[in-house]
């Protein structure tokens, strides 16, 4: 006998449940405080964005006191007097905060750079005026300058991404400034052609930063200013020609 063949039973295969999709509102959730911050920091008018610069001033001193890490939202609105929920229609959090004063203040000192690049003065001394201002600049805002300048602008969070563009075109502007002001000084003979301007440049600002690994303002017995005073006689003792070196100190003695 044959056996009875055996009928294959279909069987229906179910699909896997796919959650519903969140609605693109929810996916991305901005608190009210969050859409109201976002519209007045782009169509804001003066007496709001004078309000942020305010804050971020006040927050450049309680940052100097207390340190990034030691500094809180809650700090910063009693410095000013006022409670940290109206602190947020101006600022996200503490990081946003830190931005907006490395800002700040970076952009002081593009404006002294190019300052002091606008004067009469000659370029050795427009030099002296630029080591003395980066190194007292470190020392007042210790330490948020040698934070930001251990940042990598290339990597950064995507919501600070425009933040990462500006910061870098106000370094490009900088580093631009103190390079025509070496140049000046090749140019007319007042300091030495030991490489390029650009070279020199980069060698001067990077001593300079590199303070960030062993000054510490309220440990240190030498000032920000000395310090840079020191790095200005070092620098230019080396790219001031020597006759030009004697001649300014028997100028100087006879004063």
């Amino acid at each position: 006998m044959n056996p009875t063949p055996k009928t294959k039973v279909k069987t229906k295969t179910k699909a896997p449940a796919r959650l519903p999709r969140k609605p693109k509102s929810e996916e991305v959730p901005e608190s009210g405080i969050g859409q109201r911050r976002s519209l007045a920091t782009v169509k804001g008018s003066e007496i709001y964005q004078e309000r942020k610069r305010e804050i971020a001033r006040v927050a450049a001193e309680v940052f100097n006191k207390q340190g990034f890490r030691g500094t809180s939202l809650g700090a910063v609105a009693d410095a000013l007097n006022t409670n940290r929920a109206s602190l947020y229609y101006y600022i996200a959090n503490k990081r946003e905060l830190y931005d907006e004063v490395v800002r700040e203040v970076s952009e002081a000192n593009v404006a002294t750079a190019q300052a002091v690049h606008a004067s009469k003065a000659s370029a050795p001394e427009k030099l002296r005026t630029l080591i003395v201002s980066l190194m007292e600049s470190y020392a007042t805002h210790y330490p948020l300058l040698y934070v930001y300048i251990r940042e990598n602008l290339s990597h950064v969070e995507s919501d600070r991404t425009d933040w990462s563009r500006y910061m870098r075109s106000l370094n490009r502007q900088y580093e631009e400034v103190f390079i025509a002001i070496v140049q000046e000084g090749l140019d007319d003979g007042s300091l030495r052609s030991l490489t390029t301007a650009r070279v020199t440049a980069y060698g001067i600002i990077g001593m300079i930063g590199w303070s960030n690994r062993w000054f510490v303002p309220q440990k240190s017995e030498v000032s920000g200013r000395d310090i840079g005073l020191a790095f200005a006689d070092m620098v230019l003792g080396g790219l001031v020609p020597a006759k030009a070196s004697s001649a300014k100190r028997v100028r100087a003695s006879a004063t």
